[in-house]
């Protein structure tokens, strides 16, 4: 099934990057109204209807008791163009985040439109179909109302129900963690490099190894090699690691790591639809970004939230996966020896011979 949220954030996305209307001889001919006009209409008539309610109240000609609703309209109308600009910049704050290079495109897509209506983009003028429209609420609160081609109904946004969301530390487009950031710190963090392989920055220096205690050594504590071949029959060692160890030393920070994400999670869900899902390199999640994330696998901002337990426990599995997969392996890959005579290229056939005859010389096997 489409996924409408995804398909209209990434054309939207593509249109922006590729410039398309840039070179669109019509487009560039067509004459563009972007002039919404947004406090100008809102507040056209209010000068009128606060010196009528301010008479009213003076003379004493109000509808309710003691000019209670009278005097309550005119105190609205007197804060009115404040809140507006606290509104605006609410929304502008959370819409903003749609233009994220890590936005997750299975946002709703509603909130992308309407943040290029506020920045007037091309393709999204009055010329092209969109309109916004700013209300005051008799009785107190401001709405804001977009329409046009890419919404399905009118977008509705409240004053008050913005505000009470971004009080309680939520917003409207989920934020996308940096999951590279978060995973080069935890690097510096789980226990298996030395306090001088981290440079002034916090982060691991180039030349950083992994302890040796993790290292894979023989009876007589000299190092348990592997051999790759390098071509032409010659063959050379590569330092072989205790993977379980290094997982069970890994886990517990880990799993701190995912339990401090929980605490937020839409953004759990985010860096799960962007990175997470398909456990995929730095790369691939590079052109994912550009293209459907995790697809099939993504997780519904309306229907997957509260997490439930089983997708927790997924969660932390698959982003221990993406850790040791993208961040750790390159420092258990191939890596050289650290004993000098032991790194030298040799023949192939007779390393792999005495490799065979120093098992059988440890294990008492001849």
């Amino acid at each position: 099934m489409e996924n409408k949220n995804i398909t209209i954030n990434l054309l939207i996305k593509q249109m922006v990057q590729s410039s398309t209307l840039a070179h669109n001889a019509s487009y560039l001919a067509t004459p563009v109204n972007t002039d919404f006009g947004l406090f100008n209409k809102t507040y056209a008539n209010s000068g009128a209807v606060y010196a009528s309610l301010k008479k009213t109240i003076e003379n004493k000609t109000c509808q309710s008791p003691h000019c209670e609703l009278e005097s309550k309209a005119l105190l609205q109308m007197q804060n009115a163009p404040q809140e507006s600009l606290d509104f605006m910049s609410d929304l502008a704050s959370n819409l903003m985040l749609t233009d994220e290079p890590n936005f997750d495109p299975n946002n709703n897509s509603d909130y992308t439109v309407a943040n290029c209506i506020l920045n007037k983009r091309p393709g999204f003028s009055i010329t092209d179909g969109y309109y916004v429209a700013l209300a005051l609420i008799e009785g107190g609160g401001q709405k804001i109302v977009f329409s046009g081609p890419a919404f399905e109904q009118p977008l509705v946004i409240n004053n008050l129900a913005l505000r009470g969301l971004i009080d309680s530390g939520q917003s409207i487009v989920s934020i996308t963690p940096d999951i590279n950031a978060d995973m080069l710190r935890l690097l510096t963090e789980v226990g298996v490099f030395s306090q001088e392989m981290i440079g002034e920055n916090n982060e691991l220096k180039a030349n950083a190894k992994i302890l040796d205690e993790y290292v894979i050594k023989n009876p007589d504590g000299s190092f348990d090699y592997e051999i790759i071949d390098v071509g032409n029959g010659k063959g050379r060692n590569v330092l072989k690691y205790d993977l379980s160890r290094i997982e069970k030393r890994v886990s517990p920070f880990v799993n701190a790591e995912v339990a401090g994400m929980l605490s937020s999670e839409q953004s759990t869900m985010a860096a799960w639809n962007v990175f997470i899902s398909k456990g995929t390199s730095m790369e691939e999640d590079d052109q994912m970004v550009q293209n459907a994330n995790a697809g099939e696998n993504s997780w519904n901002y309306e229907t997957d939230l509260p997490l439930t337990q089983d997708k927790k426990v997924l969660f932390e599995k698959k982003y221990k996966q993406y850790f040791m997969t993208n961040y750790l392996k390159q420092f258990i890959t191939n890596q050289m020896p650290t004993v000098q005579e032991d790194a030298a290229v040799f023949d192939l056939a007779e390393g792999k011979k005495a490799k065979a005859q120093k098992f059988l010389d440890d294990n008492n096997l001849n």
